[in-house]
């Protein structure tokens, strides 16, 4: 069965302005660092990934910045 070309629905096309800021995020995003865990610690991150909505690097960023905050806070204790 075919269908009239009016009739198909089309994702909309991206606007200038989000490609622009898309392109601004994943300029500073251009680091990868390859980080070995164990089974439990994929689970975990999983979880956590699912509860929170969060990709496993915006955990990680997150978890990098909250133990460089502490570190702070005890270097200058």
């Amino acid at each position: 069965m075919s269908y009239p070309r009016s009739a198909v629905t089309r994702e909309p096309k991206p606007s200038q302005k989000s490609l622009k800021k898309k392109k601004e995020r994943m300029d500073q995003l251009q680091n990868i660092i390859s980080l070995r865990i164990n089974d439990d610690e994929k689970r975990a991150l999983e979880k956590l990934t699912k509860s929170t909505s969060k990709s496993i690097s915006e955990i990680m960023r997150e978890a990098i910045a909250q133990w460089s905050q502490n570190r702070r806070k005890l270097c200058l204790d």
